[in-house]
């Protein structure tokens, strides 16, 4: 079993900044440079959506409403992966949950998700 956590959601003014963190915990099976992890993220009245991901060969995908203003990153010694958020707008609000997979394993553990509002 895996165990996510994230933190770091908030209200914001439009314009501004969050850090989303996901630590990643337990049976990870050699840490995150073995695991595909990212970002999904469901507003009010929204279906979940895709928003960020990071492979196990760091590779990386943005949804094209978050590029250029959204970085995905990872700690491999702390197991942890960031979601930086600048330039934030109205629509971004939502519950972003971050999820983690086993690149030779087919099931996907999730976490229980970070609330951001944006709004003025």
């Amino acid at each position: 079993q895996v165990q996510l956590v994230e933190s770091g959601g908030g209200s914001v003014q439009p314009g501004g900044s969050l850090r989303l963190s996901c630590v990643n915990s337990g049976s990870t099976r050699g840490g995150l440079r073995m695991r595909n992890v990212g970002w999904l993220r469901q507003g009010p009245g929204k279906q979940r959506e895709f928003v960020a991901s990071v492979a196990a060969d760091e590779t990386t995908d943005y949804a094209d409403s978050v590029k250029g203003r959204f970085t995905i990153s990872r700690d491999t010694a702390q197991n942890t992966v960031y979601l930086q958020m600048d330039n934030l707008m109205p629509e971004d609000t939502g519950l972003y949950s971050c999820y983690s997979r086993h690149i030779s394993s087919p099931n996907t553990y999730w976490g229980q998700g970070t609330q951001v509002t944006v709004s003025s």
